[in-house]
């Protein structure tokens, strides 16, 4: 089985899929951030080395899909090959940092990835208003992550959005997480824990 968490920076997806994989003994596979050289260059100029970073996520994302189809047991994934396209991507082609040919170059690519890919079996979606992302993105502290502009976080936010609600056909999980600690409360653990339980096994809380 493939269960992917989606959310947008901040949302706490990293921790969510370490907290579930212990809970459930469920494999984890995170999200390459660390390892993608273009990260601190995309900060600090996006335009510039948009193309760059997009295609660094493509080419490790479809790699974990590919070794996720292999699995004989439970993966869970922080952060899909599915948004990085339809969110990320697509965020950076109407903010003006992708031209039109590197966007349709990118998107072929993906389109051929997508033939020998399926969507997961769950995507759980921690929603998050963009004051709740600013905040954790300062605790945190990732310095990188500081000369991020609020007008990119929101228009992630806007993509999620059109993304879940309208464009993606796999099985979803939303999440109203402004209110949640998760990490901290285990009732509020405990609740994300019930209504997985519902959508994978028909229990009910």
């Amino acid at each position: 089985m493939h269960i992917a968490i989606a959310g947008n920076i901040g949302a706490g997806k990293t921790t969510l899929t370490r907290m579930l994989a212990q809970h459930y003994h469920w494999e984890a596979r995170y999200e390459p951030v660390i390892q993608n050289p273009y990260l601190e260059d995309y900060y600090s100029d996006i335009s510039r080395w948009s193309f760059c970073l997009e295609v660094f996520f493509l080419k490790q994302r479809f790699k974990d899909v590919l070794d996720i189809a292999k699995a004989d047991h439970t993966v869970i994934q922080d952060r899909s090959i599915f948004e990085g396209v339809y969110v990320f991507v697509e965020n950076n082609y109407r903010q003006g940092n992708l031209s039109d040919r590197d966007f349709q170059t990118y998107m072929e690519l993906f389109q051929l990835m997508t033939r020998v890919t399926r969507t997961p079996d769950l995507m759980i979606y921690l929603r998050k208003s963009v004051p709740v992302l600013v905040s954790q993105i300062q605790k945190r502290g990732r310095e990188y992550e500081q000369q991020m502009q609020l007008d990119y976080l929101k228009g992630l936010n806007e993509r999620y959005d059109d993304f879940i609600f309208n464009k993606y056909k796999g099985k979803v999980l939303v999440i109203e997480s402004d209110e949640l600690d998760f990490e901290h409360n285990p009732q509020d653990f405990a609740g994300i824990i019930n209504k997985i339980d519902a959508e994978l096994f028909g229990l009910f809380s």
